[in-house]
């Protein structure tokens, strides 16, 4: 704003700017009548004038109404053409297919081929075939014409033919026809509709364009040059129109009279504007001032709040956010949404714990400070995020209390990493739980299943104790299996691991599911075809396999389809970490069904042994549980997806096979289950397995010595007594246990043979093998068993 003359009042009023351009000169041009200007100085004023962007609307808006009118037109001339075709290709579905049928059945082919024939020869059919679909050697198989894949509409029709009142499908006839014509047709319409309402179109807004620039466009330009050179220091003559007067005032003339009212009052209100002007000039400098203050007072809060780590917000006196940082948005959650809300209102637990949100809602209403109020919220991905907020009451000078201003923190990685812990610490307590339950039951195992062969040879000629014998035999099979699948969740078994093809193992496991998941599964493979051999032992990964599939089976009661699926990943130190699997290259087995899914509030639970959803007597829970073992002590990791009414997904990892497993060297060659003479030290802690395991070497014909416990066995070795065996059990009390026994009497007698026996197998499985040069026979055992395997002891060398 430049300062003007002083008025009368000593006041200063606004400078407006010099004209540039002689009002006196303005509409000379404009004189003459427009059809004596020059064709380019029309042209260059179109372009740049309001008429060039009429003509454009005009020619926009009939190109539109004409494009939707001729495609309207199309669609009906497509509509009723493609109707005749389908008519036609209805009739000859009324009028050919008995006539075909009894020729077909008659295996008349010189006769199929004159009616296919003249069917071809019908207006628009491009091709017709007729296949027979009796099971018979040489099926009749007539085709006329040539098929295409486009532009075409296809019919098959059944062929029957009644044989004693039943019908019998016998063939099929396929009728192809063309819309090649209708397409041709429809294409030569479009373009006589185009070319000539473009033509017409185009005419109608020249003529439009000329006389808007007639009645119109000429007077505004007129007018905008007069308004752009009026000058309030020397003020120009009033704005008259080169036109002819007409008895009433048009909008232009109203126009014109309008402008000359408003330089008459600009006139007036500019010795008005000279008066302030001074005064504007100085508060335009404190107010400038004050702007670059305030702008420097929000520039640094705003660097600390978005170089800070956590979050700052401010909410009103009704507990609503007025402000939150932008920092919030890195933790997922969108600050315009939040913005309105209270703090109750994004919470996802306030329903959960009513007793703290009550107390967190008094502080806020009797507007004290607090600090670390936890809460829960979900961000725009879902994630579950947990945050910790502490908030300052706000006062205004007199006293009124304005809101709180706070920071917020995301503690979602504490707490997730805390639950990871804590789950991981849970499994392994259940696992050496489960472990010393095994222990403990297979050495009863050990007894019923060593006792029940005596059972079974003194009842064998009383058959209805026998049949009952046999129900305890079987029984004690089932305890056995349960008892590996606690010692394979606990990580305790023995595994064999070899290098596996996952591809071959998971279809020959398809082959033995198929039968026993039933005919109302649907199986299905996606195998990657360059998938890596993994270092597992293929007997327990078959298990594993078959145990999810039956899984999926029971969640599928009315049907479904699983998939089984191979594919290589490659596991990172971020993803490791959340995974609780070292990083590394794995290859993966997922198995996916479409049952019924598993509630979000037990998923974390199903990997726990004896948890199951099943009903009572449909499972023993064991199957996830021996599952997660296997994984983990393979090296690898297993992780469960489910959601509900869509299905579950469960993703087996399992490292990658990094050099060919080494050749198994020659076995032994097989021993006779058969007694000896020789004298064995048997260490047992259990009195029921002890006088179990020296009856049945009694009767095979050794000489036994026997100890409770370490320390009674060593007794025994110092004081000279001779024995050419040493079978002791693993785990004992007293503080030593049998590995450690082994080791003292072998430092005593060099090149004692040693026969461990255990449920529990801990001491001698290290990376899920058994540690090589170990004889050991696990229980729970047989008597062929315990035999064979002191035979074969005591024969090598």
């Amino acid at each position: 704003m430049d300062k003007g003359e002083n008025d009368r009042n000593g006041r200063y009023a606004i400078k407006p700017v010099v004209a540039k351009v002689d009002v006196q000169a303005i509409g000379s041009p404009l004189a003459s009548d427009s059809l004596g200007l020059r064709s380019a100085e029309i042209l260059d004023r179109l372009r740049s004038g309001i008429g060039f962007r009429l003509l454009a609307a005009v020619l926009l808006f009939s190109s539109l109404v004409t494009l939707t009118l001729t495609a309207l037109q199309l669609y009906l001339d497509y509509d009723h053409e493609v109707g005749v075709i389908e008519t036609r290709l209805d009739e000859i579905g009324r009028s050919y297919l008995a006539s075909l049928g009894e020729s077909l059945w008659a295996l008349d082919q010189n006769q199929l081929k004159l009616q296919l024939d003249g069917i071809q020869r019908l207006p628009g059919i491009r091709a017709v075939e007729i296949r027979e679909v009796i099971d018979r050697p040489d099926p009749i198989h007539i085709s006329v014409g040539n098929r295409s894949s486009r532009a075409s509409i296809a019919r098959e029709y059944p062929l029957d033919y009644t044989v004693r009142g039943i019908k019998r499908p016998i063939g099929i006839l396929y009728v192809e026809a063309t819309l090649t014509e209708v397409y041709r047709h429809l294409l030569n319409r479009t373009l006589v509709i185009l070319a000539s309402q473009a033509a017409k179109t185009f005419l109608v807004s020249l003529f439009i364009l000329y006389i808007f620039h007639v009645l119109v466009t000429r007077h505004l330009i007129t007018i905008a040059g007069f308004v752009g050179s009026y000058n309030l220091a020397r003020p120009p003559p009033p704005l008259q129109l080169n036109r002819r007067r007409r008895d009433r005032p048009d909008e232009l003339d109203k126009v014109a009279e309008a402008f000359n009212d408003l330089c008459a009052n600009l006139q007036r209100a500019y010795g008005d504007l000279q008066q302030v002007n001074t005064q504007l000039q100085q508060d335009l400098l404190v107010r400038q001032k004050a702007e670059r203050d305030a702008q420097l007072s929000q520039q640094r809060f705003r660097d600390y709040a978005e170089t800070a780590s956590d979050w700052f917000w401010e909410t009103g006196p009704d507990h609503h956010f007025t402000y939150i940082s932008e920092r919030l948005e890195a933790f997922g959650m969108d600050r315009s949404v939040l913005i309105g809300t209270s703090r109750i209102d994004t919470a996802i637990n306030s329903g959960a714990e009513p007793e703290k949100w009550r107390e967190h809602e008094a502080v806020l209403e009797r507007h004290e400070p607090f600090r670390n109020f936890e809460y829960t919220r979900r961000d725009l991905a879902g994630r579950l995020r947990h945050v910790s907020v502490s908030g300052q009451p706000v006062f205004a000078p007199d006293g009124r209390f304005l809101g709180y201003r706070g920071t917020g923190t995301d503690l979602t990685e504490q707490h997730e990493t805390a639950e990871r812990l804590r789950h991981s610490q849970k499994m392994d307590a259940i696992g050496q739980l489960t472990g010393g339950v095994a222990h403990d039951f297979n050495n009863v195992l050990t007894v019923i299943t060593g006792t029940i062969e005596i059972i079974q040879e003194g009842v064998a000629g009383r058959p209805e104790l026998a049949a009952i014998a046999h129900l305890i035999d079987e029984a004690a099979v089932r305890g056995a299996e349960i008892t590996s699948q606690l010692l394979t969740f606990a990580r305790r078994q023995p595994l064999q691991p070899r290098e596996v093809d996952i591809n071959d193992l998971v279809l020959d496991v398809c082959k033995l599911l198929k039968p026993m998941l039933g005919e109302h599964i649907e199986i299905d493979t996606l195998l990657a075809s360059d998938a890596w051999s993994a270092l597992a032992d293929p007997s327990q990964l078959s298990a594993a396999i078959v145990n999810l599939a039956i899984n999926a089976r029971d969640a599928m009661p009315g049907g479904g389809k699983l998939v089984l699926e191979s594919a290589n990943v490659i596991i990172d130190d971020a993803a490791a970490f959340h995974d609780e699997v070292r990083a590394g290259e794995f290859v993966m087995i997922a198995v996916a069904d479409t049952g019924q899914g598993i509630p979000p509030d037990i998923i974390d639970r199903v990997f726990e042994p004896f948890f199951t959803t099943k009903g009572i007597g449909r499972g023993t829970g064991l199957g996830l549980a021996m599952v997660y073992g296997f994984a983990r002590q393979t090296g690898g990791a297993v992780k469960i997806e489910s959601e509900q009414g869509r299905g579950t997904v469960v993703r087996l990892y399992l490292p990658r096979s990094e050099i060919k497993a080494a050749a198994k060297s020659a076995s032994a060659p097989t021993v006779a289950a058969i007694g000896g003479q020789e004298t064995i030290l048997v260490v047992e802690d259990d009195p029921l397995v002890q006088g179990y395991v020296i009856a049945q070497l009694g009767g095979l014909g050794y000489k036994t010595l026997i100890a409770s416990e370490a320390e009674s066995a060593l007794a025994l070795v110092d004081q000279g007594a001779e024995f050419d065996l040493l079978f002791t059990d693993v785990v004992m009390p007293g503080g030593m246990n049998g590995r450690e026994l082994a080791e003292a009497v072998l430092a005593r007698r060099p090149g004692m043979k040693v026969l461990y026996t255990s449920g529990y197998t801990d001491e001698f499985v290290h990376d899920g093998r058994l540690d090589t040069g170990v004889a050991l026979l696990r229980k729970p055992y047989r008597r062929a068993a315990l035999a064979k395997m002191i035979r074969e002891v005591l024969s090598s060398k």
